[in-house]
């Protein structure tokens, strides 16, 4: 996008404040936008009980991504936009549609309705590429051999990097492990065993319902050693386990987490009161997440990967305590950017929503 758009675009927005320019050209068609990204579902398929996967073509604004990030994926469920996070499992070098598959989570709103609910020719939106879950090195400048371990879902950042690797007529040693339920609960079988069919690319399954265990150095050795370098997506007993192995051996492992963290109230009993200033409500603290309780008060707060990667859930804490689920951390100064889905209120706190 050239200075001169972009100026133009500023001009435009201003003009039409208090509503974004988007707000009225999706009036007219939802994929045409000036600045947001959305994308139009040209292909769906329900390959397992649990799971759907779908393709989309972006609007001009996306520009790629690199395999293993995610994309905050946004979709209208009764009239509220709810956002999360979802790996393409494209390759990266794959231009055109960005190929997506959700598992259905017991409880997940969003999982849930896309899985029950998408259709050739919905809009979603999407915004850009993030997060640090990739290959090291460029194409053609890759380590000499990766291992691949995935759980569940955690097989779609996974098979990108694969994906990727192939196209890229990559000459080193990769070897892929991945646990999922059966051989019927795994969505890109066919695709991993043509895969497979690649002289340097391996791929070995454990089946939990076979009585498959965790993530040992069993498995490592099925994997004909730890590589290079590892890669590893998937719940987080397997990231915890293969945390500890490549720990122990000296090798470095990438991690992606895909689960929100477990939380409870920050240190002992949960007390005050929290307080969404914009909404004027109010409410007793229970030791949650700020999202959690703004969600549960009717709030619908922008958000996405709901564990703190994405930081879509920024809003600003006017006065009060609150505590990062994840480090301990307290901060008490007024007026700060805060993440909502990792931070927890201490005492009474005040939050811009």
């Amino acid at each position: 996008m050239s200075r001169f758009t972009r100026f133009a675009g500023n001009v435009i927005e201003a003009v039409l404040t208090p509503h974004a320019v988007d707000r009225y050209l999706e009036l007219v068609d939802p994929m045409v936008t000036w600045t947001e990204i959305r994308g139009r579902v040209t292909a769906v398929s329900r390959r397992t009980d649990r799971t759907v996967t779908f393709s989309v073509t972006p609007t001009r604004q996306f520009e790629g991504f690199q395999a293993g990030q995610f994309i905050q994926v946004s979709v209208v469920i009764d009239g509220v936009r709810q956002t999360r996070c979802f790996s393409p499992a494209s390759s990266q070098h794959h231009a055109g549609d960005l190929e997506f598959t959700v598992t259905a989570d017991a409880d997940g709103h969003v999982s849930k309705h896309l899985r029950e609910n998408l259709a050739v020719g919905d809009v979603l939106g999407l915004t850009p590429a993030g997060g640090t879950f990739t290959l090291p090195g460029t194409p053609g400048d890759r380590p000499a051999s990766i291992r691949l371990i995935s759980g569940g879902s955690g097989i779609t950042p996974v098979l990108s990097i694969l994906r990727t690797l192939v196209d890229e007529n990559y000459g080193g040693e990769v070897a892929l492990l991945h646990f999922c339920r059966d051989s019927a609960d795994n969505p890109y079988r066919a695709e991993l065993e043509r895969l497979a069919r690649f002289g340097t690319v391996s791929v070995t399954y454990v089946y939990t319902r076979a009585g498959g265990r965790h993530l040992g150095a069993e498995h490592i050795g099925q994997l004909e050693g730890y590589g290079d370098i590892g890669l590893a997506c998937g719940p987080a007993s397997l990231l915890e386990a293969a945390k500890q192995l490549y720990t122990d051996a000296g090798v470095e492992l990438r991690v992606e987490e895909f689960t929100p963290p477990v939380v409870s109230a920050p240190s002992g009993e949960a007390t005050g009161t929290l307080r969404f200033t914009e909404a004027g409500t109010e409410v007793d603290n229970d030791g949650r997440t700020i999202l959690d309780q703004a969600e549960s008060s009717g709030l619908f707060p922008e958000s996405g990967c709901r564990m703190g990667i994405c930081f879509s859930c920024t809003a600003v804490r006017k006065s009060g305590c609150t505590t990062n689920v994840l480090t301990g951390e307290t901060d008490t100064e007024p007026d700060q950017h805060i993440q909502l889905c990792i931070s927890a209120p201490v005492g009474d706190v005040e939050i811009a929503l």
